[in-house]
């Protein structure tokens, strides 16, 4: 027993009629076998097809030995007659991502030799994985190209030659083959072997956008927006560009340059007021009484600020040094240090008492913890 796969005969159909042969329980549901079937299974990097049969929603796909079982939540009664509608949007956007994926993958061949050794079709993104390095600049000219195949609308071709006629054609495929096989020919961009439903013309792709380049495994995981999820990548980021602009004041075309101005202005600006708080930290380390344990609460301190303080009380003479940043409701920071004490002693006890956490070394120590300003200054006392 074997299913007919409609969607090899026509990957634009999307509602069809048909009879349950088989319904069982199956885990926290049931599986349903139909003579023939819309539905693709779940192969090949892509998803199952989702939809309904009937009023019963197909929430997975599976093929096995040429047997396709549809998993709903509802059983359907075998013998009975019925109408199977897949999500006809779901299966377009996934066509659009499958068959842009096959043009860039043919024109990586063609100019690298590389293969494609990884796919995933998912709900928001489409990854390849490219056996070799490439350039960003080879990467903008496969991203012209592909272009270029959806603007000629070229025939998308689903063919199923015998192993003979296979075995003198050249075509890409993972994995060694037998039976029947689907072979997918975009002239002049790619012949590959692939199970899932393709579209029938390249311009219903509408354009391929090339968003993303990671090293991977010693090649390159390239990331992919086709069709109308290039056109809702495109809106996004429009709607950002605009935003950033007015922000900016500054033409959209210029943000870019804007945005590095106004980078170089932030950094002059923390240099200058790294140079102030140097000078805030010396005059407030000349107001603060030294002591052989000096203790010190300053909510104001952040960055480097608490450890600078210490050394600037350290330098006055203060035996031990401890600098808290923060407030009661937050907690703290804290650095403790000694320029001939071990520190490490009193860090352990403060993370003991107030549920800290860090250490360091004999000179110094930092780390977090939770408690009153009052109740810190008793433990330190003691």
């Amino acid at each position: 027993m074997t299913t007919e796969k409609l969607y090899f005969q026509d990957s634009h159909r999307s509602v069809f009629d048909a009879r349950v042969l088989s319904c069982e329980p199956w885990k926290d549901g049931w599986r349903i076998v139909l003579d023939r079937t819309v539905f693709f299974p779940e192969g090949g990097g892509q998803y199952a097809d989702p939809g309904f049969l009937g009023e019963v929603e197909v929430v997975d796909v599976h093929e096995k030995d040429g047997v396709i079982y549809h998993y709903t939540k509802e059983p359907i009664e075998a013998g009975q007659k019925v109408e199977g509608r897949i999500l006809w949007e779901v299966r377009f956007d996934r066509m659009q991502q499958h068959t842009g994926e096959h043009i860039i993958s043919g024109l990586v061949h063609q100019k690298f030799g590389y293969d494609n050794v990884g796919f995933h079709l998912g709900e928001d993104y489409c990854t390849m994985d490219f056996n070799g390095p490439i350039t960003k600049d080879e990467l903008k000219e496969i991203e012209r190209e592909a272009n270029r195949a959806v603007f000629r609308n070229l025939d998308v071709i689903s063919s199923f030659p015998s192993e003979e006629e296979r075995s003198r054609m050249e075509y890409r495929s993972k994995i060694e083959l037998s039976g029947e096989v689907q072979i997918i020919t975009i002239p002049g961009y790619d012949v590959c072997a692939c199970c899932a439903p393709h579209m029938k013309k390249t311009g219903e792709i509408g354009m391929i956008k090339l968003v993303q380049m990671d090293h991977y495994k010693g090649g390159e995981r390239i990331t992919m927006l086709a069709g109308g999820r290039a056109l809702r990548d495109y809106g996004e980021k429009e709607k950002n560009i605009k935003e950033i602009s007015a922000l900016l004041c500054a033409k959209e075309c210029e943000a870019a340059e804007a945005v590095a101005r106004l980078k170089e202005e932030a950094k002059e600006q923390k240099e200058k007021l790294g140079i102030l708080q140097q000078k805030l930290l010396k005059a407030q380390a000349k107001e603060i009484p030294v002591e052989d344990m000096t203790l010190v609460f300053d909510a104001g301190l952040s960055g480097n600020g608490p450890r600078e303080l210490m050394n600037l009380l350290l330098d006055r003479g203060a035996e031990i040094c401890m600098v808290f940043a923060g407030d009661d409701a937050s907690g703290y920071r804290y650095v403790i240090g000694s320029r001939s004490e071990d520190v490490r002693p009193v860090g352990k006890m403060l993370n003991e008492a107030f549920n800290g956490r860090g250490g360091g070394k004999p000179e110094m120590v930092q780390g977090t913890l939770k408690g009153s300003e009052e109740d810190i200054r008793r433990k330190c006392r003691k």
